[in-house]
């Protein structure tokens, strides 16, 4: 292809911030009542949830107040004294058995693809309720009591949803780690929330390959005190490696599930008891087990899931996260659940066996709503436009973007090229603490703009602060932090076992708001674009960059597949800007093409953004769930490569002995 000059590229991107808005699919009455609805919403976010949480939820005990507390006292809880049950709302209402309009007992409540895309299960929602009370029963008979947590580390199938079901049916919080966690990570885990009981599989797979996923549990619960603190361990059988040991404290799980009886009485929750403990990486080394709430959760779970989607039952929805994400727990297991709703659950990865699977996978299911993440977009694109249209993907009417801003290079080809300039694109922005989303467009209401996540969700009243005072920047072309103003049923409630770190992170920074760690500008019709990181935020030579717009820079040359952007100490600047890029299939690494992505950034965002360091690499280190490892990119551009500290999440560790050894070339 032939690259942009800078110039080009420019004026492209100043037509197209003009033109934006004509990815609008809706009319303006729908735009209209948003913004009315809205305004209503953040009036009086108690009488908002309130209504909501009675019409959609059933309760067992009515709540006696909708909230109450502040987040100035980090004290906040919804929807007091009701009594409610998580995995009755999820399963049981919907299985009435009468054949009746919201009978949905034969419907298919879990769609699940394995590794190999002919491995395929269909569950009812009543079989599904059936299988989670036998493991609630299975749970009870081992000791698993109200109160427990019970740690999951286990493959993308069907049993890990059912299994947190079950968790919640009992009244036990569940603990999910992700498949890819290294045993240093489950250990400090299992600690941190006292977890007496683990549930894992033999083994996983993943992309042709095979995880020991029980050997890898043995070597976390041999570490430091979890000998001690863990009874029993749960084994499923999944991927039937002959050479599983299983020790004294080990069970059998699928037959003691087989020999139980198919129906577990519901433990009524308080709202404001724990549904489920999530761990997420703190800036300080040690995760913060973040506590989300029954009530509370299920209510926004449930609406977030509805609306953001526009989820009707007929729907084939598909959200190809991993269950040991927000995004699983949210968007795969309790959201469309508790709506009804069937749900997609996918155990391999987009490039196996080859770069079409999702494509495959959505002509097959004749998938409606799909749901991914910009990196997956951004490494699908690279293959070209020719790979999607072999497949037929005319059954989608919404596509939705995840964890991350999506650059309008990557928004563009997932809206033209997958949803054929015909589907929304939801840019849903939310965090592990949100429970849900807090900032998105709506399919069919909000007019699109490729990279940003436009506008509030209901009931969520965003300001823009400034960094330095604190107070609230009124008005629209303006950039600070994002903030929340008024509490929401979704959010966590604190730090496990560490109140006080809750408070320091979210509540104290900014007095009277909850603070999100993320910069953001709010542009002249007011809808927000994430910038990066607060601490992504690079300050060159009294200038602040945010590392998401240079990363947007770069990938707007057609050789830029991906971009890492991150600041290193330079003694000149104080910050300097190192830029990692991974090229476009048919571009070659040269002086000239490194020529030109420098011009690239200096024409779109300020020759005060001129990258110091690029460094063109055949992939990026990336956590299992497509995250972008910055810590470990900035320790390596900074010198610092001896004190990288754990590298076991990395999907492929071995990039990063390779980027250690051209770093050291491009510096000297």
């Amino acid at each position: 292809g032939v690259a942009f000059t800078g110039l080009a590229a420019k004026k492209e991107r100043e037509e197209e911030h003009r033109i934006l808005p004509v990815y609008t699919p809706n009319t303006d009455a729908a735009f209209n009542a948003y913004k009315e609805e809205h305004k209503e919403s953040v009036s009086d976010v108690s009488a908002y949830w309130s209504d909501l949480a009675k019409r959609k939820l059933d309760w067992f005990a009515p709540y006696t107040s909708v909230r109450k507390g502040s987040f100035v006292e980090g004290d906040v809880a919804w929807f007091l004294d009701g009594k409610i049950n998580a995995c009755y709302n999820a399963l049981d209402r919907h299985c009435k058995g009468d054949g009746s309009a919201g009978d949905r007992s034969k419907e298919v409540a879990i769609l699940w693809e394995g590794d190999e895309p002919n491995d395929v299960r269909k569950i009812t929602f009543e079989e599904c309720l059936r299988k989670v009370c036998k493991i609630a029963n299975a749970l009870k008979a081992s000791g698993v009591q109200k109160g427990d947590v019970v740690t999951l580390y286990m493959p993308m199938i069907p049993e890990l949803a059912m299994t947190m079901l079950a968790c919640a049916r009992i009244g036990a919080a569940h603990s999910v780690i992700f498949a890819g966690f290294s045993a240093d990570a489950i250990a400090d885990r299992i600690t941190s929330s006292s977890s007496r009981w683990v549930v894992t599989a033999d083994g996983g797979k993943r992309g042709g390959r095979n995880l020991p996923l029980k050997q890898i549990c043995d070597t976390a619960i041999a570490k430091g005190d979890c000998a001690k603190i863990v009874q029993k361990v749960f084994v499923f059988e999944h991927t039937g490696p002959e050479d599983v040991q299983l020790h004294d404290r080990d069970v059998q799980f699928d037959s003691l599930i087989e020999s139980q009886r198919p129906y577990c009485p519901c433990e009524w929750m308080d709202s404001e008891d724990t549904l489920f403990i999530l761990y997420t990486s703190g800036s300080t080394g040690k995760p913060k087990g973040l506590v989300h709430t029954t009530g509370g959760y299920c209510m926004y779970a449930l609406q977030t899931t509805a609306v953001t989607f526009d989820l009707k039952k007929t729907d084939v929805y598909a959200c190809v996260a991993d269950a040991g994400w927000i995004t699983g727990h949210t968007y795969i297991v309790y959201g469309p659940l508790l709506n009804g709703a069937s749900t997609f659950m996918f155990e391999s990865t987009p490039m196996y066996p080859d770069n079409g699977r999702y494509w495959d996978m959505i002509e097959r299911h004749k998938i409606t709503v799909f749901y991914t993440a910009p990196t997956a977009i951004r490494s699908l694109m690279r293959f070209g436009d020719e790979a999607p249209k072999k497949y037929d993907l005319s059954s989608l009417r919404i596509l939705g973007s995840v964890g991350e801003p999506i650059n309008p290079e990557a928004w563009r080809w997932y809206y033209e090229v997958i949803g054929n300039s015909k589907c929304a694109v939801v840019d849903t922005y939310w965090q592990t603490e949100t429970g849900g989303h807090v900032v998105t467009n709506l399919p069919g209401v909000t007019p699109m703009k490729p990279g940003s996540c436009t506008l509030p969700f209901y009931g969520i009243d965003t300001v823009v602060l400034d960094p330095r005072t604190g107070k609230e920047i009124e008005g629209n072309g303006v950039e600070g932090v994002l903030a929340i103003k008024q509490p929401w049923p979704g959010m966590t409630r604190t730090c496990l076992g560490d109140h006080e770190r809750y408070l320091a992170v979210y509540m104290t920074p900014y007095p009277g708001y909850y603070f999100t760690g993320d910069a953001c500008k709010r542009d002249e019709d007011g809808y927000i674009w994430i910038t990066g990181r607060v601490d992504d935020v690079l300050n060159v030579s009294g200038h602040r960059i945010g590392t998401a717009e240079v990363e947007s820079a770069l990938v707007g040359h057609p050789a830029v597949a991906q971009a890492a952007v991150i600041g290193y100490p330079h003694d000149i600047k104080g910050q300097g800007i190192c830029c990692y890029a991974t090229l476009t299939v048919g571009y070659d690494e040269s002086d000239e093409l490194v020529k030109e992505l420098r011009t690239e950034v200096r024409t779109s965002i300020g020759p005060f953004a001129t990258p110091d360091i690029i460094c063109a690499t055949p992939s990026l280190p990336m956590t299992r769930s497509g995250k972008i490892m910055r810590r470990i990119l900035r320790k390596i551009a900074s010198g610092e490569a001896e004190t990288l500290g754990d590298t076991s999440t990395l999907a492929d560790p071995s990039v990063v002995q390779l980027l250690i050894e051209k770093m050291d070339t491009l510096q000297k």
